[in-house]
């Protein structure tokens, strides 16, 4: 199967499992899940490859166990990143710029966990960049960990097997064989929207109000800590 590159080769979907298989996959979801070096790898579209791959017989592995696999790939990778956050702590708010880290997108992550508290960690499974840092903030945040397992377990098998299951079940669709192209294109398309909704929305309030705030300069966030919305008491 030939598709069209979404950038480099190695950030390509089929690429990336004609080259590295099933293995990759898993590496590939797990630290996009939670190291801070995955945010820029393709989850989605690398998912529902997979998944149309084992449909078509081009990946020789049983489905229910290339779903298995990558849930358990990304409720591990959730799990490291919340083991990170809570040891790092408020300090990964001070961490300079690099050009694999950027601070924007721990403030993105932080806001997403505000806003929509335990549920985010479902929620963000589907917002690529935000996937990756959500984890890490409710271990900053220092979440209630049997919450933190119970709505990463169920992110990790909405987001896992459900695109999984998704890439394979359009497999079996003839319109699909013939615009994966496109059909990728989308996926990618569709899963960015979140985000430019989000960076739209963040501009025109910081219009409007500009940031303030009385422990740092302005338009310095703070840092959730153990007096958090959802610290564990």
């Amino acid at each position: 199967m030939n598709t069209l590159a979404l950038g480099p080769s190695w950030l390509d979907p089929d690429y990336l499992i004609q080259t590295f298989g099933l293995i990759g996959v898993l590496v590939i979801v797990f630290a996009e899940s939670g190291l801070l070096i995955g945010f820029f790898l393709p989850g989605d579209s690398l998912l529902f490859t997979t998944g149309l791959l084992v449909t078509t017989g081009k990946l020789d592995t049983p489905l229910w166990l290339v779903c298995t696999l990558v849930v358990a790939a990304a409720v591990l990778g959730d799990q490291v990143g919340y083991l990170f956050g809570r040891k790092v702590g408020p300090s990964l708010f001070k961490r300079p710029d690099s050009k694999l880290f950027k601070q924007e997108n721990v403030e993105k992550a932080h806001e997403f966990f505000e806003k929509h508290g335990p549920k985010s960690l479902i929620l963000a499974r589907f917002v690529p960049i935000v996937r990756t840092f959500t984890p890490i903030i409710a271990g900053v945040s220092r979440m209630n960990y049997r919450s933190f397992i119970i709505f990463n377990l169920i992110g990790g098998l909405l987001w896992g097997a459900g695109v999984t299951l998704l890439g394979s079940a359009l497999g079996k669709v003839e319109f699909v064989h013939k615009h994966i192209e496109l059909i990728l294109v989308g996926i990618v398309l569709i899963s960015v929207v979140p985000v430019a909704i989000e960076i739209l929305r963040a501009r025109s309030q910081s219009k409007k109000n500009p940031p303030r705030s009385d422990h740092g300069a302005p338009g310095t966030p703070n840092p959730p800590g153990s007096r958090g919305r959802h610290a564990k008491r």
